[in-house]
């Protein structure tokens, strides 16, 4: 794993509680964040003895479509429909027993509620 650039985030620092650090890290290649990611996924990672925590940094258009997403993500799971956030800007959910996936939410899931009624009902003041 080759690291690009590093950097200590700045943040508010409680004197009273044990505040953690953030710090930024630039990777040299995807596959090598994917890959830790992944490695790390459940499990308590431990730096010199301290439990750390790692995420993932997504770019501002991927935040922008899971934003578009909130109001039919809500419904969804009103309705207890299993989805799923995909990297980077994709949902798929689970209807009829038939795996959906979609990257274009509005154009795409309205084609596919036509098909099914009761989506196309429950969606229809989204779509």
């Amino acid at each position: 794993v080759q690291v690009q650039e590093a950097q200590r985030v700045l943040g508010r620092i409680n004197p009273r509680r044990n505040t953690p650090r953030h710090i930024v890290i630039k990777l040299i290649t995807i596959k090598d964040k994917d890959k830790i990611l992944k490695l790390t996924r459940g499990k308590i990672t431990t730096y010199k003895g301290t439990p750390i925590r790692l995420s993932a940094d997504f770019s501002t258009e991927t935040l922008q479509a899971r934003r578009e997403w909130h109001d039919t993500f809500k419904v969804m799971k009103g309705r207890n429909i299993q989805l799923r956030i995909l990297y980077p800007g994709r949902f798929s959910f689970k209807v009829d027993g038939e795996i959906r996936s979609f990257a274009e939410i509005k154009q795409k899931l309205r084609e596919f509620s036509t098909t099914k009624p009761a989506l196309q009902q429950m969606l229809k003041k989204l779509l």
